[in-house]
């Protein structure tokens, strides 16, 4: 490769990581063609980019772009999955594919923002539910006492009506008999 196909290169990668809010780390050896865009196609669907990356030139990218932490989790044949947005995102649909198609794609570890990630982690990390089902969680945690408050409190009004009707009908059984 050229030095200015290097440098462009390099610059390409460096707004990548710069860029993204997580960078999840893989070993592709052994993936067909067929597997490898497959598995682009499936990360594209999430917003996902999955880039075969050299070595040395991701190493100045990601020093260039202040996340040398990624320098921790390349090595050998890697490619790297980017995400822009929920960092959940991309770990399970990388998971979601290695268990639906069993290829032997292993997950060397992440980059989130400037926190270097295991891949234990990285699996932890699939494992969480979305933001919009925490949300959801949260708000039902937040609703449930308030509905039991309104609750109570509409009992005590509910009960003295019901003590009137039933004293209503008294007086009007009382009155015809």
């Amino acid at each position: 490769m050229r030095r200015e196909k290097k440098e462009e290169a390099v610059r390409q990668l460096e707004q990548k990581i710069a860029r993204c809010n997580i960078a999840i780390a893989t070993n592709y050896r052994g993936l067909s063609v067929a597997e490898m865009t497959e598995l682009r196609r499936r990360l594209r669907q999430v917003e996902v980019e999955y880039r075969v990356i050299k070595n040395t030139l991701a190493r100045f990218a990601a020093e260039q772009a202040g996340k040398g932490g990624l320098n921790q989790i390349i090595e050998g044949p890697t490619a790297i999955a980017f995400g822009y947005g929920n960092v959940t995102e991309p770990a399970q649909a990388l998971l979601d594919y290695i268990r639906s198609s069993k290829v032997e794609l292993t997950i060397r570890g992440g980059l989130l923002e400037q926190r270097v990630l295991s891949a234990s982690e990285v699996i932890a990390l699939a494992d969480l539910p979305s933001k919009e089902a925490l949300i959801a969680k949260l708000l039902g945690g937040l609703q449930g006492p308030i509905f039991a408050l309104a609750q109570v409190l509409n009992a005590t009004p509910a009960g003295f009506v019901r003590v009137l009707n039933a004293r209503i009908q008294q007086l009007e059984g009382g009155g015809n008999g």
